[in-house]
């Protein structure tokens, strides 16, 4: 791939010339071809231009899946803009600091969740689907050329969980997006006749890069608006599916649901599958007749590590591909022997593979070794095996959650002295949010209350299942948090679990 072609313009361009007439896209009702997704792009870059956005301006989307969402993320690389895809579940706290930090110039919401900017404090344009004003390409709107941004150019900013602070945007380039999808494209096999399925959140890496990778091949994309493990394999089936993208969360999941003639009355044999438990591989093959590729990739880099349906190993994540770096270190940053845990370090040889950075700090050096925060072993053949996190955040369901921001969120809670929010494991694999808390001199911690508390400020995702009030925190000797010591200890016969109580799931 030439360095010209490496912006999303330039891959929504060349991939209209290649597959015209090809479906290119199917969400909800809306169905596109590989040119009208050009002519989609095109004109929603002029609508934008028409409501006074220009390149480098911030949009924000607190947007579902839905074809406007698309649009935006598409118009928005066209004109040179910047997209900011938000989690819909973020209200309150999350989404002021979301909003401040990032500083978007107008804000694409649905109806039902237009207010949730305004009660924030959001004093930018905010433009509401459906209404007269929202940016929508159309026949009364006049296309646009597309802007001649470079492949270092941020496309979008992504917010990921921070560790010991608050999340933070991720500035991704165009030239990023077109490396995930020739990467994981050619990890998963794709070609043109594929079909790919997800229903994973827009707002997310994984979902905007299963559009990229289809660009790459000329496949088609399905898109559905949530995930339901009671229909997803007739989904699959309905729409042709012969490729799917599961969260490590979502397969214990789907082998939860009774079995039945639907598990295999489909034609998809693999799938994206990052994250699985390494005992549920061969069970999900074996049942559903689809092999999981597993592998490395965060928002801040790119497909590093990885496997392919014909040479996968399960609780592996793969090796390193073409074009990156990994090297496993100790705490002093040496590399450490093959089969010792350490924290995983990678590169891109790859220009403009990585993230540049996160907003408000200066861009990394393209070659430079990239720290992860992840505990991992390099067996000696070279395969990696995850092991733990080494940072200090929680992932539920397929969401990374910041302890930090939970732990914000619990203090605000008048009985509250002192907090730890830390992991616990899951049935359903990755991990439950527990917090540890120290009441306040005279006073008592209801769990279901502070509990209903957290919902009023985190994300449902977010909230704790378990509340222990404890008579202190363990501490080191320079007065931190033992979060490992209480890991350890996890849930005991006085945790109380919100699944068991009244509040229910």
């Amino acid at each position: 791939m030439k360095r010209m072609t490496m912006t999303i313009p330039a891959l929504v361009d060349a991939a209209a010339e290649r597959h015209g007439e090809r479906t290119f896209l199917t969400i909800g009702r809306a169905r596109r071809t590989y040119a009208q997704t050009r002519t989609a792009a095109a004109t929603m870059a002029g609508a934008l231009v028409a409501r006074g956005c220009r390149p480098g301006d911030r949009v924000a989307a607190l947007l579902s899946n839905r074809v406007e969402m698309i649009d935006l993320v598409l118009g928005c690389a066209w004109l040179g803009a910047v997209v900011v895809p938000l989690n819909t579940a973020l209200h309150g706290r999350l989404l002021r600091h979301a909003l401040r930090e990032s500083e978007p110039r107008f804000l694409y919401t649905e109806p039902e969740l237009a207010r949730r900017a305004t009660d924030v404090g959001y004093a930018g344009r905010v433009w509401v689907v459906g209404s007269d004003d929202a940016p929508a390409p159309g026949t009364s709107t006049e296309p646009i050329d597309a802007c001649p941004s470079r492949p270092g150019d941020t496309a979008a900013v992504l917010f990921t969980s921070g560790t010991t602070g608050p999340s933070r945007g991720v500035r991704c380039p165009h030239a990023q997006f077109a490396w995930w999808g020739r990467n994981v494209a050619d990890a998963l096999r794709l070609t043109a006749d594929d079909t790919l399925y997800t229903c994973l959140p827009l707002f997310h890496t994984n979902a905007l890069h299963a559009l990229a990778q289809a660009m790459t091949v000329g496949a088609q994309v399905v898109v559905d608006r949530k995930f339901s493990a009671s229909r997803h394999w007739s989904r699959a089936a309905e729409t042709g599916a012969t490729c799917v993208y599961v969260l490590g969360a979502m397969v214990p999941m789907l082998l939860a649901q009774p079995p039945g003639p639907g598990d295999r009355a489909h034609r998809a044999w693999r799938g994206l599958g990052p994250g699985t438990p390494g005992a549920l591989w061969e069970e999900f093959r074996e049942r559903f007749g689809v092999a999981l590729v597993d592998g490395f990739g965060s928002t801040e880099t790119n497909l590093v590590i990885g496997s392919t349906p014909e040479d996968c190993r399960p609780g592996h994540m793969g090796t390193v591909r073409d074009g990156f770096g990994a090297r496993v270190v100790g705490a002093d940053l040496s590399p450490v022997p093959d089969g010792t845990p350490g924290e995983l370090l990678v590169r891109a040889d790859q220009q403009h593979a990585f993230s540049t950075g996160y907003l408000g700090e200066p861009e990394p050096s393209p070659r430079a070794w990239r720290r992860t925060g992840d505990r991992v072993v390099r067996d000696p053949d070279g395969w990696f095996r995850f092991v733990d996190r080494l940072k200090d955040c929680i992932r539920r369901r397929g969401e990374n959650i910041s302890s930090y921001e939970v732990e914000s969120a619990v203090r605000a809670y008048p009985a509250v002295a002192e907090v730890a929010a830390f992991p616990v494991p899951s049935e359903l694999a990755e991990d439950e949010v527990m917090v540890a808390v120290v009441a306040s001199a005279g006073s008592a911690v209801d769990p279901a209350d502070l509990v209903r508390h957290c919902a009023l400020e985190l994300p449902a995702f977010a909230v704790p299942r378990y509340v222990e009030v404890v008579d202190a925190l363990p501490l080191t000797g320079t007065g931190k948090v033992r979060k490992g010591v209480l890991r350890e200890r996890g849930v005991t016969g006085v945790t109380w679990d919100r699944y068991g109580s009244e509040l229910g799931g």
